[in-house]
């Protein structure tokens, strides 16, 4: 038998085995001609990419905890209220394609509408950490820890220091971390915690990075609750970069939120939930919740906000959702932030409807790489949106890894999600989606902050970009929907 013949028997066994194992499973058509591409171009390498990124998750182990959680969420909601008394909010008050979303929330993730609560915007690693250290400091209870990055660096060891320090006191602490995530940042790195008495697991109980082939599934979330009175989430994690301290990145522009009333009950749940599909040795009670993570509270803030989840779990996509409706809700302005811009066809049709529709369109992204393919791909998608009327920023302030929406200084998203296919369906995420005109306006106002540190990249400078970069966006762009 020939060399020819071999090879040639090699690639026909390779494209059939590609076929078998890419339309074995349901995905979305765009992502299952990309995993084609890859298994056919690329023999071997193309499988091993696949085991250990391209498989779906098994969703049985999700979750276990979820009706038990929502039927004592309901329990608090119902004496939180009774606590704080009848009063007319915001949000009862919003237009009717809003009153739509909320509805859409309760009915996609169970997201209960969190009224009266106390928002803190934070834009600056060393404010947030500071506040949040602060906090943890303060803690009495509990504190619980969920992050797609925990650095073994600076910041990581300060957390870590105080964190051990509220074990041995007695508080209950423990911590969610992706060890993709936070690569390099080993098991061992947290035994001072648990010899404190704190546990730490990796998400979904995965030991390593290395052997995990379930690669693609991250646990994006950033989610901290002290007590269950105080909670955060946003785009932070933590690390040295995080503050400015990385010199690849410079200053780092980010959006977080500190949260004080109900809308800390929904963060608290959702980090239960993923810490009894996680940890099956130290799990939550799942026949009766203790009260103590949902204390009933006096806090009278003027925000009502939905904490929104969602991830491969569910093929419902809530987040994406979320910010469709946002774009359709859009009557005058619609200005977002994300370090990732790669939409798939079903936003990027609402974008552009939106720009040619007369709407005040600006996205603003970085104006360099952290993840080269994903970058290159994050351009392509600019130059496109760009042609149809929607003004792009390049921000030049050091890195921006804010993942915000504000329409018409009215309603707002902040969170972990970014505009790309992963935060879509491939990533666990996690957003605030806020119904409150003054956070709304604050976070426009920080946008135009922002556009004093940018520049708008107009169709006719991307036209003079040279063709080996567009080549480059371009191929990128073919990889997109695994990126």
């Amino acid at each position: 038998m020939s060399v020819t013949t071999i090879i040639e028997a090699i690639i026909i066994l390779n494209t059939v085995l590609a076929f078998i194992t890419v339309f074995r499973e349901k995905r979305d058509i765009a992502a299952t001609w990309a995993w084609m591409l890859v298994l056919v171009l690329l023999p071997v390498v193309g499988f091993v990419a696949y085991a250990f990124i391209g498989r779906k998750l098994p969703k049985g182990r999700m979750f276990l905890l979820q009706h038990q959680v929502a039927m004592q969420l309901d329990e608090r909601l119902q004496q939180q209220r009774q606590k704080l008394g009848k009063q007319i909010m915001p949000a009862d008050r919003i237009s009717h394609s809003v009153i739509n979303m909320v509805n859409m929330f309760m009915a996609t993730d169970q997201a209960f509408l969190a009224r009266q609560n106390k928002v803190q915007v934070i834009t600056d690693g060393h404010e947030l950490f500071q506040l949040m250290m602060t906090d943890i400091e303060q803690a009495t209870s509990s504190v619980h820890i969920e992050f797609y990055t925990f650095y073994n660096d600076q910041i990581g060891n300060d957390m870590l220091d105080l964190l051990v320090k509220k074990a041995q006191a007695g508080v209950e602490v423990r911590v969610i971390y992706d060890p993709w995530g936070s690569m390099g940042t080993w098991k061992r790195f947290f035994n001072p915690l648990m010899a404190a008495g704190g546990h730490v697991e990796p998400f979904l109980g995965t030991r390593s990075a290395v052997v995990d082939f379930r690669l693609n599934f991250r646990d994006h979330r950033k989610i901290v609750t002290v007590d269950g009175q105080v909670g955060y989430v946003g785009g932070f994690n933590i690390g040295d970069q995080y503050l400015g301290r990385k010199k690849k990145f410079g200053y780092w522009r980010d959006t977080h939120l500190r949260l004080m009333g109900s809308g800390v009950f929904a963060l608290q749940a959702r980090f239960m939930l993923d810490w009894n599909a996680t940890d099956k040795d130290h799990p939550f009670d799942d026949q009766r919740i203790d009260p103590r993570y949902f204390p009933l509270t006096t806090v009278k803030g003027e925000t009502s906000l939905q904490i929104v989840s969602s991830g491969p779990d569910s093929d419902l996509q809530q987040i994406k959702m979320g910010y469709m409706r946002m774009i359709q809700t859009a009557q005058r302005r619609l200005w977002i932030q994300t370090p990732y811009l790669i939409p798939d066809d079903s936003v990027l049709d609402s974008l552009r409807i939106a720009a040619m529709a007369g709407i005040d369109v600006r996205i603003m992204i970085p104006d360099k790489a952290d993840h080269p393919f994903v970058y290159r791909a994050t351009q392509y998608y600019a130059r496109q949106l760009a042609d149809d009327g929607v003004k792009i920023y390049y921000y030049h302030n050091g890195f921006i890894h804010a993942k915000t929406m504000v329409v018409d200084g009215q309603l707002a998203s902040v969170g972990s999600a970014n505009l790309d296919y992963r935060s879509f369906k491939l990533n666990f995420e996690i957003n605030a989606f806020i119904y409150d005109a003054q956070i709304a306006t604050q976070l426009e106002n920080i946008f135009k902050i922002d556009m004093t540190h940018s520049e708008r990249i107009t169709p006719e400078m991307f036209a003079q970009q040279s063709a080996y970069l567009k080549f480059k966006q371009t191929a990128s762009r073919l990889l997109s929907p695994i990126l």
